[in-house]
């Protein structure tokens, strides 16, 4: 499935990237069932298989969304490629687990703590005494140095796209031995366990220009189960070798090729045997999964066809004609002998094998699928509406919370995810997702769905539905808030300071926050006054929002809402229509379904939406992060480490030395000093409940602004060919890339069939 997606870790390496498809406190206690972090709703489904069952050899064809434009995974244009590579061929200290926390990775560590915490942090590392270079050079000490002063932030003239961590380190030493390094913090740094992953060698490192440069295009010296053999930009693939340095378990492939592939092409490359692995979208998983059964029992003919008819030759009808003869020859005869025009007879003899010659094509398609399976999970990333608040209607909170209170935000995520057979939750954290240590449904600071109490909000924003008429320069009547005489005077309009309400009778007027009934407005009644100085008509000022702000009236005889679309809402004479702003790629269906359904919403409390559909390429760039939008859908990926890498997403954008408005990766431009301040909190504490406890209360800080609604797990459809065992979606864990391969024959109990590239 396409959707927008950002990822913190690339994307403070990089601005942002766009896919048809990219947060450390150590780790708790197994998670109990009042522990609100829960469980992962998704397993990772890769076919899990004993390394004693895959065959030596073979090479896996692996579509990727782009051939990198850099291997330095540090540099602002470095991609979801650029971090799988690096996973397949440098060391990590760290890795996820199955509930997205760090883990030791052993393979390079044996153990790394914190020995002091006063006056200073020291955290030290012992490496595996294995663990070498692919030019047999030890890993040491030398390479974390080097690693830390690139990535400082103290020397510009290396082009980091992030120094989060690295700037708190004061210094790192060689330890008792080559395989300890010590590290010491100028601060205290609870996420220290995201450093030095990747790490790269002191060869990248050590100078800017082979920092800048020098990993763009090849990495000579690497220490994964797997190197850099080539990156063939001419043939959009980038093919990865084994390591013969490489101490631990031996590869099971040879090779791997990263293969550049269009969501919208990927299903004919399966089909043309081009690819064992493929990120895919719900159509296609579709028809992978017809194709791989029912089967006849007997025969192991399909009994239903991709198209959900009768498969050919499981029993359905057949052309009629005598035996020995063939259909159309048949058909013609019958025509002639019938009276029949012999003209029409042909076009419908060539009409039949035109049929014919697709249901051949059909069937071939059939059993080239057949050969793959689906395997899904839920990404480690949620997909979020986004509400920029930097100006217009936005700008305000209250109409930004009238949004987020207008959503059904469990409908939405099963629009999305029922139909795929995945688990439809909608996301409550902003920080994690469920199972992590930090994940605690904080919605509650925002509200539930609720339709009456966003058109309170509204109303308290001055919105009015349906209100009085104003006259535009070309003399039409628009509809809008109407300010009265007390208005101008800056009195209340509902009959005075003292809050009371003014005399008048019941007429029907339906007046926002004063329902008598369900929040749908159904059978609700009003009270309004009458100024006795200019004889208009005002609301009670009975409102539930903050701020008792007088509630928004409708003319005599105006029918409540009741679940259809409310009136459109005004003010000063514009109706409030927000722009929607969606990518336009093949892939992208489902995010504009969902922003279908968001705007369905938003119309029953009046809010309009203009959605504007633009290219995959310009849309995070060009609006996006430019702020050229009202609301956008795209996603973040949740990380193991929430104070270091979502800071920069929701904190509180500053005035550049330019005049301009630095908003880090705060595309929505919302953000609080308390917000920050719990970060900054949370980062500088090594108590892992303390941390916990201040990043959940960031998150209620975050929920309570309404910069952003996170929206469900992102679904993660994967198409892999039957015999390939340890691929495929892969959840929160970091991939083994050493485990994966094609399953011996018999493997399975009955002859895999071997992939055509191994």
């Amino acid at each position: 499935m396409s959707h927008v997606r950002v990822g913190p870790r690339a994307v403070m390496r990089s601005v942002a990237f766009l896919t048809a498809g990219v947060l450390a406190v150590p780790a708790l206690a197994g998670c109990t069932s009042e522990d609100p972090a829960g469980k992962p709703l998704a397993e990772q489904d890769v076919a899990a298989a004993a390394r004693a069952r895959i065959a030596d050899g073979g090479t896996l064809r692996w579509a990727v969304d782009s051939v990198p434009d850099t291997l330095n995974a540090f540099q602002s244009d470095a991609d979801a490629t650029t971090t799988r590579v690096a996973q397949a061929v440098l060391p990590s200290m760290y890795r996820m687990d199955e509930t997205g926390s760090p883990r030791r990775n052993p393979d390079y560590l044996e153990s790394a703590k914190v020995v002091e915490t006063e006056p200073k942090q020291v955290v030290v590392y012992k490496l595996n005494q294995q663990a070498v270079w692919s030019d047999g050079r030890e890993i040491g000490a030398a390479d974390f140095a080097a690693q830390w002063r690139a990535l400082s932030g103290k020397d510009s003239a290396y082009w980091t796209a992030r120094n989060a961590g690295y700037d708190r380190i004061e210094k790192i030493e060689r330890g008792a031995s080559d395989l300890e390094v010590r590290v010491t913090f100028s601060r205290p740094y609870a996420d220290w366990k995201s450093l030095f992953t990747p790490l790269y060698p002191k060869e990248v490192m050590g100078t800017p220009d082979a920092f800048n440069d020098g990993a763009r295009r090849t990495l000579k010296v690497t220490a994964g189960p797997f190197a850099v053999e080539k990156v063939d930009t001419k043939a959009d693939e980038l093919v990865l070798t084994g390591n013969p340095r490489w101490w631990g378990e031996p590869a099971k492939l040879d090779k791997i090729v990263l293969r550049s592939v269009p969501r919208d092409e990927r299903v004919s490359e399966l089909i043309a045997g081009e690819l064992d692995l493929a990120e895919i979208d719900p159509d296609t998983a579709e028809q992978v999964a017809r194709a791989a059964g029912p089967r006849d029992a007997g025969t192991g003919t399909p009994l239903m066809g991709p198209d959900g008819t009768p498969a050919p030759g499981s029993g359905g009808s057949a052309l009629p004609g005598p035996q020995g003869r063939s259909a159309a020859e048949a058909l013609r005869s019958w025509a002639i002998a019938n009276g029949s025009d012999e003209e029409a007879a042909e076009e419908e003899t060539l009409a039949r094998e035109k049929r014919r010659k697709a249901e051949a094509k059909q069937e071939r398609r059939r059993k080239a699928l057949s050969g793959f399976e689906v395997r899904k999970s839920l990404e480690p990333a949620y997909t979020q509406l986004a509400l920029n608040g930097a100006d217009g209607p936005l700008a305000d909170e209250r109409v930004r919370r009238a949004v987020a209170r207008a959503l059904d935000r469990e409908k939405l995520a099963e629009a999305v995810l029922k139909p795929l057979g995945l688990p439809a939750e909608p996301v409550g954290s902003h920080l994690a997702l469920s199972g992590q240590p930090v994940y605690a449904d904080g919605s509650g600071a925002l509200g539930e769905q609720d339709a009456k109490e966003a058109r309170a909000l509204l109303a308290d924003a001055g919105w009015v539905p349906g209100g009085p008429v104003k006259k535009t320069e070309d003399g039409e009547e628009a509809a809008g808030a109407e300010k009265s005489e007390d208005d101008e005077d800056g009195k209340k309009s509902d009959g005075g300071d003292d809050g009371k309400k003014s005399d008048g009778g019941d007429d029907g007027t339906y007046i926002v926050g004063e329902d008598d009934k369900n929040a749908d407005g159904e059978d609700e009644k009003g009270k309004d006054g009458t100024d006795q100085e200019s004889g208009e008509k005002h609301s009670s000022g009975k409102n539930t929002a903050q701020g008792g702000a007088p509630g928004a009236y409708a003319p005599k005889g105006t029918a409540a809402p009741a679940g259809a679309a409310a009136a459109p809402v005004a003010k000063d004479g514009k109706a409030l229509t927000l722009r929607f702003v969606l990518p336009s790629g093949p892939g992208s269906q489902a995010l504009r379904t969902v922003a279908d359904r968001i705007s369905d919403m938003l119309e029953k409390i009046g809010i309009g939406t203009e959605i504007t559909k633009v290219p995959d390429e310009s849309y995070f760039k060009d609006h996006v992060a430019s702020g050229e939008y009202d609301l956008a859908l795209y996603s973040w990926p949740a990380s193991a480490f929430p104070a270091t890498d979502a800071r920069p997403i929701y904190a509180k954008p500053v005035p550049a030395a330019d005049g301009s408005l630095n908003v880090a990766q705060n595309y929505t431009r919302v953000g609080t000093d308390q917000v920050d301040q719990l970060f900054d909190q949370a980062m500088g504490t090594l108590d892992e409940d303390k941390a916990r406890d201040l990043l959940r209360k960031a998150d209620s800080r975050i929920w309570a602004a309404a910069g952003s609604v996170p929206l469900y797990q992102r679904p993660q459809l994967v198409a892999a060919r039957e015999n390939l065992a340890n691929a495929g979606a892969f959840g929160f864990e970091t991939p083994v890339y050493e485990d994966m391969g094609f399953l011996k024959k018999g493997a399975r109990g009955a002859e895999a069939p071997a992939s055509p590239s191994s």
